[in-house]
Parts: structure tokens; sequence; C-alpha cells
């Protein structure tokens, strides 16, 4: 796992308030491991930011002084916090900025729903939490039911989770398939859960709407969210 000549390769990752911190640290993981790359975890300032399990993330840039170009920029999900973003100007001006540049634009879990509601996923096949992948299309994108969903400069992964997968996705991208697989073995990423019941499919009817029951009012209040968003392209 030679590190890769030449300057090291910005990657930013949007930090926000209430994000949901696997969602983070998942793929961050995986891209740090990538050696010679250049992370900064972005958000308006560098005060300590709470995520929605308990524990705060400290950003190591602000979007003033975040690089212009970067190769990657990432997004990741939550639920109230996300809600908060997707109607956030300075964010979705930050993301429409860099995102111009920008070689990958990605996101984890429901920040699928932030590059939606700055207009960064029309026309693009796009994937997002399954409790949520139809508020996708009232952001102009085609909803894909995948763990991983890649399409010309977007990567989306699925819920909380998958950042690892997507992770993984980005090494490959970024360095090859020989490395990411390195990256993966450095990681030790063998998924053997106790239980397998990560989709509705697997985890049968019952937790499925209890689930579906839970999060219907954030799916509500993110479907009026990006119509609102929508309405400002």
């Amino acid at each position: 796992m030679a590190a890769p000549s030449g300057p090291p390769q910005v990657i930013a990752m949007l930090a926000y308030p209430k994000m949901t911190a696997l969602d983070l640290v998942g793929p961050q993981m995986m891209l740090a491991s990538l050696m010679n790359v250049e992370i900064h975890l972005v958000w308006k300032d560098r005060a300590p930011v709470p995520c929605d399990t308990g524990f705060s993330i400290v950003p190591t840039t602000t979007f003033a002084d975040c690089p212009a170009n970067v190769e990657v920029l990432f997004v990741p999900g939550g639920t109230q916090g996300t809600l908060a973003v997707m109607e956030d100007p300075e964010v979705l001006a930050f993301l429409v900025d860099r995102a111009a540049r920008a070689r990958w634009v990605t996101s984890v879990c429901t920040g699928a729903l932030v590059l939606g509601a700055a207009g960064l996923l029309r026309g693009y096949r796009a994937t997002t939490h399954w409790i949520a992948r139809e508020v996708l299309r009232g952001a102009g994108a085609i909803p894909v039911d995948q763990r991983v969903v890649l399409d010309r400069s977007r990567v989306t992964g699925a819920g909380v989770s998958a950042g690892l997968d997507l992770g993984l996705q980005l090494a490959i991208e970024l360095r090859g398939e020989g490395y990411a697989r390195a990256v993966a073995l450095n990681a030790e990423y063998a998924p053997a859960p106790p239980v397998v019941a990560g989709t509705p499919a697997t985890a049968g009817p019952q937790a499925t709407s209890m689930l579906r029951e839970l999060y219907a009012p954030f799916v509500a209040a993110a479907t009026a969210a990006t119509q609102r968003a929508s309405a400002t392209w």
C-alpha cells in the first residue's frame, strides 16, 4: 500500500449538527487509509459538532477556508439535523460551489437528500436510506434500491453502515481494485452480523412496519423540504 506520488487528493466531508456519526466515520476510515489524501471535516465554524448519538466531532476547517478544488465532496445523513441543512442557504451554496469542480460528489444515507435539496442529483441514479428513498424523486433523481450507486460523478450509499461500502467504492475509483482490497483487509471488513435484518426484505414485515411508522414524520418533512428546495432551482 505505497502512497501514490504527487500532491495529496483533497476530500471535503460535511460535518453538521445532529448528523449520524457512523455516516461520516465509516467512509472517513476507508478514505484515510488511502494515504496521500488531505481530508477536511467542514462546517461553518470549528466548534465541536454534536452528533445524533450523543458525542461530538470537531471540524477541521470552515466553509470559508476549505480548499476551492476538491477531489471528493461528501455529505453524511441524519434526521433532524438533515432537515435543517436541507434548508440552510449557506450549506447548500457551499455544496453547489464545491460540487462544480469536484471529481466525485458523494453521500451516505439521508445525506443524499441534502445533495438533492442543492439540486445536485437531478437526472442521476441515486440511493439513500430505504425509509426515504422515494423522497429522491422530488429532487429529480432516479431512486435505486442498491447498497452503493455509481452514476457518472455521483456516488451515493444506502443507510448508515453502507458508508463502509461507499468508502471502498471510492477507494476503487481513486486507487484501483487492488488497493481497495488492501484497504478492506486493513479494516478487516468481513461483515457477519448475528442478525441478518439490514433490509426490509430480510428484517420482515413487523420490524419494517415499526420503522415506517417511527420515521413517517421525518419522511413527510423531508418530502416537503425537497419540494420547497426544488422550487428555487
